[in-house]
């Protein structure tokens, strides 16, 4: 291909450069989507795995229901407590509060509840004897997940879920 030295030419033949790029690139990401929910071929080895969308409130037939039982907090913070959401109830402490931690930590595409991936590297600090387990259902999906304050990366995805958890920065 011969260089092109004029100033509008060389813009025109960046542009065009720049919009077949856009248009590969495009065309990639709108095959993605068949593919990944497909379901016919087995995810790559280390890939991510999609999720569906997260349920529309008139999807869920008794909304979300979560037990949350905590020990080693100390005081009122330890015990069992039934979570309702939409609508919001239950026996928790502050189930508005608590399910609105909950709605901020789901995000399409990723487990809300994952436990912290084992290859993290993590800050070497305690942050106390307190355990907590929530189970139950959350957007349609079933929920068992346990929660401790054993280093930093613990710690944090504790402190993310308050007020569904204790709050035990004090």
């Amino acid at each position: 291909m011969s260089q092109v030295t004029s100033g509008p030419l060389r813009r025109l033949a960046a542009t065009a450069s720049l919009a077949t790029a856009c248009l590969a690139a495009a065309g990639s990401l709108s095959a993605a989507p068949t593919a990944a929910y497909a379901g016919s071929a087995p995810a790559a080895a280390g890939s991510a795995r999609i999720m569906p969308p997260p349920l529309r409130d008139e999807d869920r037939a008794d909304g979300d229901r979560l037990t949350v039982t905590v020990r080693g907090a100390g005081g009122a913070a330890d015990g069992t407590y039934e979570l309702r959401c939409h609508p919001d109830g239950g026996s928790h402490p502050d189930p508005q509060g608590a399910c609105l931690a909950v709605e901020r930590n789901t995000r399409w595409g990723t487990e809300t509840f994952a436990p912290v991936p084992e290859d993290s590297i993590c800050t070497l600090q305690y942050g106390g004897p307190a355990t907590a387990r929530v189970t139950g259902t959350w957007a349609g999906r079933p929920v068992d997940a346990t929660f401790d304050r054993g280093d930093g990366c613990r710690i944090a995805r504790w402190d993310r879920f308050v007020p569904l958890l204790p709050d035990l920065r004090r």
